[in-house]
């Protein structure tokens, strides 16, 4: 009886190890949708109000080369630096929510309203710090810290929602395919 009790028991931990790794492939494709799809529309915003589309880009590699100076780190700023960071930061972001919500049980997501909110409540929180890093670093004046705070939380928002949506169908599919 003691092996019955043994062998469930490492069915249910390997059943949740595939969860959880099933989270992380969804948090990392979550990221890097979620990242396209904000990237596209502040480009095209971008381009609405004459300025460059790769504005967004420029913004995050100089205040990224202006904090490693701060330690004495010289970095090549711009377009390119701040491209490769907003990616690696959305998968990043992406992988550590698909690991949250499959290993703590009040996260876990058993509807897609709670994914959205989750989504949404992790990215403005979680993005926070980073969005007033420009401001301070690229010293800017106040009106345009307001205007494009503004811009990043709506940004930040659609992130997360998308977020929360794409981790939410995916772990929900895992469950229906394992009950069917």
């Amino acid at each position: 009886m003691e092996e019955k009790f043994q062998h469930a028991s490492r069915a249910a931990g390997a059943m949740r190890s595939g969860v959880r790794a099933k989270g992380l492939v969804l948090g990392a494709i979550a990221g890097l949708v979620a990242t396209i799809v904000i990237d596209l529309i502040m480009m095209g915003y971008l381009l609405l109000k004459g300025q460059p589309a790769d504005g967004g880009f420029a913004v995050i590699g100089d205040t990224a080369a202006g904090f490693f100076s701060l330690f004495g780190i010289d970095v090549a700023s711009g377009v390119p630096l701040g491209l490769v960071l907003h990616y690696l930061i959305g998968l990043a972001l992406g992988v550590i929510f698909g690991a949250v919500v499959t290993r703590i049980d009040a996260l876990r997501l058993n509807s897609m309203k709670k994914g959205v909110g989750l989504g949404l409540l992790y990215t403005e929180v979680i993005s926070l710090p980073i969005l007033v890093l420009p401001p301070i670093i690229l010293k800017w004046t106040a009106s345009e810290t307001a205007e494009l705070l503004g811009f990043y939380l709506i940004m930040h928002a659609m992130w997360g929602i998308i977020l929360g949506v794409v981790v939410s169908y995916g772990l929900r599919s895992a469950r229906a395919a394992r009950r069917g």
